[in-house]
């Protein structure tokens, strides 16, 4: 048995010409499920990834998981016991979170749009609510009032200042997310005057990040804005959620997330903020840095052609369940993923293919020439880094295609 690394993944172990999922090889898992296109989801580098990740960070840092990274079930059941605590972004999140043994006081709720019946449910459920806005929060304390129950809240903070060279800026100038930090000592004043649990703040800068000093900076940033704001709080700050932003590498030339440097500048920062908030809990909320790099797509090769000199794959998938690969979820100018035919690991043979998803767009591109094994209709065609925003973040509805299959092995 060899282990297979195909450009910056975790490593999958590769037996017989095939790529190992969860100590199951992958025509075996095929079998198993019964039906491609499906997700599968490594267990075991999901706990390496949590355990490695909190030997890097300081000891009494919690780690939080974002479940809108990877809903699944039985991935959220997983992550009940190895972090510390969850955040939803609906209530359908909501509602498989608690399905866990993951206590309600340890799960958060944010988004910038919550009807009145979500903002009950969270409530009745003793979860925090990540509050948006000043409208927000009295419909909160509304509500509260009406259910006979004392809301638990932390304000989200749209910062004056952004998570440099991150894939997805969520703070710093105009945002719908968050109440702008200049706002604060105005809003902070009101929630004196509500009947509620303040809890302390959430504030999430940006996402898919690689460089550590841009992290770095905007923790700094975090913890010195918490601490100016410490005046205006009723009751001190029980939690400081500062947000994730930590990313994983897609594309060639990107480089890993240096986690170690991160986390011995945070453990500098979170013991300044100790000294004036000795019982606060210091939150960091991770999801694709927990399982993205775990998780791979694999659809099945239906049809193998040639177009004026292109070779085409087509297979049985598409964007339909996995938008980013497509390129249609953020990117600028396409790249592709790292991508494999599973049951041919160590073919030599190879050729320069474009593979083609089943749908009738042109947008449908797993893959475009990209020099792999020679491949024939019946194999494997693996998309790595897939274990975040995947399924849930496709449009699995379009041309009314067969959903894909998701498992943890």
């Amino acid at each position: 048995m060899t282990i297979a690394k195909h450009l910056f993944t975790q490593p999958f172990l590769v037996q017989n010409n095939q790529l190992v999922i969860g100590d199951v090889p992958l025509t075996r898992l095929v079998n198993r499920i019964g039906k491609t296109p499906f997700y599968a989801y490594d267990r075991q580098l999901i706990i390496d990834r949590v355990t490695q990740l909190r030997q890097q960070m300081p000891a009494d840092l919690k780690i939080h998981y974002a479940l809108k990274a990877n809903p699944m079930p039985a991935v959220v059941q997983l992550m009940a016991g190895l972090v510390d605590g969850f955040d939803v972004a609906s209530t359908a999140e909501m509602h498989v979170a608690l399905d866990t043994l993951m206590h309600s006081q340890h799960i958060s709720i944010a988004g910038p749009s919550k009807r009145r019946a979500e903002l009950s449910k969270a409530i009745a459920a003793g979860i925090t609510i990540n509050v948006e806005s000043a409208n927000e929060l009295e419909t909160i304390a509304q509500l509260s009032a009406q259910n006979g129950m004392t809301a638990s809240v932390a304000i989200r903070i749209n910062p004056a200042f952004e998570l440099k060279t991150s894939g997805m800026k969520m703070g710093g100038g105009a945002k719908p997310f968050g109440i702008d930090e200049e706002q604060l000592p105005t809003v902070l004043q009101r929630l004196h005057a509500l009947q509620l649990d303040f809890q302390g703040f959430h504030i999430y800068s940006g996402s898919q990040n690689l460089k550590a000093a841009a992290l770095i900076e905007a923790q700094q940033q975090s913890i010195a804005l918490a601490m100016w704001l410490l005046e205006f709080c009723p009751n001190g700050i029980k939690k400081l959620n500062i947000g994730g932003g930590y990313g994983i590498p897609y594309f060639a030339g990107e480089q890993p997330l240096n986690t170690q440097q991160v986390g011995d500048a945070l453990a500098i920062e979170m013991t300044k903020f100790k000294v004036v908030q000795p019982h606060a809990e210091v939150i960091i909320e991770l999801g694709r840095y927990l399982v993205g790099e775990a998780g791979v797509y694999v659809s099945q090769v239906v049809d193998k052609k040639i177009s004026r000199g292109q070779t085409y794959l087509i297979v049985d998938g598409g964007l339909h369940h996995h938008l980013a690969v497509s390129g249609n979820f953020g990117q600028v100018i396409r790249k592709n993923y790292p991508v494999a035919i599973g049951n041919k690991m160590h073919v030599e043979q190879q050729e320069t293919v474009t593979i083609v998803g089943c749908l009738c767009t042109p947008l449908d591109i797993i893959a475009d020439k990209m020099c792999l094994p020679v491949a024939e209709v019946g194999d494997f065609v693996v998309v790595y880094q897939s274990g975040a925003y995947g399924l849930t973040a496709s449009p699995n509805a379009f041309l009314s295609q067969p959903n894909a299959a998701e498992v943890l092995v």
